[in-house]
């Protein structure tokens, strides 16, 4: 069973293995550390237990003094991350809206202490970067993606918004314009189209991932420590700016709407492996009974005793038909 790390080791950082991860793996090799998403069965999504250790992770990597630089990644080729992980999000968050706020506030924690962590920060883009991954990805100083990877966001796609880094950074990073593409149309952007609009910063074969990485981490360690957090705090302005102007705001609307019908589709389609219907979206909320879409909740399901909102045919939680 893994200890608590003493006082001493809380500030001057704690060997890898005494934190009993089971999410991720952590190393500490040189003046590297490296946090790795171990989930590949689910292309490397984040689940509570995952934001919670990539928190403590990046806490302790800040306060080792021996780390310069810190790698993120996933495990495996298929993917770097792709956001949040909408089996437990549809099992235990989605129809209890005070526990997504719950969960939102490990997500922000955990891209709080990675933007604040003093120390310069490489994604290492192994594969798929979707959503939540995506905004993970945005929230390392700089990028390196091997040749295959796809970089896109999914929530006016799929039932959300990507207001947890998307919707404030990405108009930074490749513009206004080539933002509202990649949020409003959530089409894969390929990784050279990636490097070209400024999304990373090399593309290389997977071969030779981790020679980049490693070649990119010696010349950031030949830098002055103090020198460069301080150039982070500078550069972190207007994401910080940015993110503390909506974030909040974001958490209670996410949470609020974590029941709505929009999301329920989506889950359903995820968990179906179907196609969107947005047709027929539209088409509901036109012809609603009163005029207006309902978001409340007042139908249950026979079979699993989800509560849907009134005009359902189908669970958005099984799949069963309603009445």
């Amino acid at each position: 069973m893994a200890q608590s790390p003493s006082i001493e080791s809380s500030i001057t950082g704690a060997p890898p293995e005494s934190f009993g991860f089971r999410r991720i793996i952590y190393s500490k090799n040189g003046y590297v550390s490296t946090i790795t998403i171990n989930r590949p069965e689910v292309l490397n999504c984040f689940d509570y237990t995952t934001l919670k250790e990539l928190a403590t992770a990046f806490l302790d990597s800040s306060v080792d003094d021996k780390i310069a630089v810190i790698v993120i990644t996933g495990t495996g080729d298929k993917a770097f991350c792709t956001g949040a992980d909408l089996k437990e999000q549809d099992e235990h968050i989605l129809k209890k809206p005070n526990d997504y706020y719950k969960w939102m506030y490990a997500f922000i924690e955990m891209h709080d202490r990675l933007r604040n962590i003093g120390k310069p920060t490489i994604a290492r883009l192994n594969g798929m970067v979707v959503g939540g991954g995506n905004e993970l990805n945005m929230a390392c100083d700089l990028a390196v993606a091997a040749d295959h990877v796809t970089i896109k966001q999914v929530g006016a796609a799929r039932g959300s918004v990507a207001a947890g880094g998307a919707t404030q950074w990405l108009p930074l990073i490749i513009g206004d314009r080539r933002a509202r593409e990649m949020l409003l149309l959530c089409e894969n952007i390929d990784a050279y189209t990636a490097l070209d609009w400024g999304l990373v910063n090399q593309v290389v074969p997977y071969s030779m991932l981790d020679e980049t990485i490693s070649k990119l981490a010696e010349k950031l360690y030949d830098k002055l420590p103090e020198c460069t957090r301080y150039t982070k705090q500078q550069l972190n302005f207007w994401r910080d700016f940015s993110w503390s102007m909506t974030i909040g705001h974001a958490r209670d609307w996410l949470s609020l709407h974590a029941g709505s019908p929009e999301t329920a589709d989506g889950l359903k389609a995820f968990r179906k492996k179907t196609e969107m219907d947005y047709a027929a979206i539209r088409d509901r909320a036109s012809h609603a009974a009163d005029g207006q879409q309902s978001n409340s909740h007042d139908a249950t399901c026979k079979s699993c005793h989800a509560q849907m909102p009134a005009g359902f045919q189908f669970c958005g939680a099984c799949g069963e038909k309603i009445g």
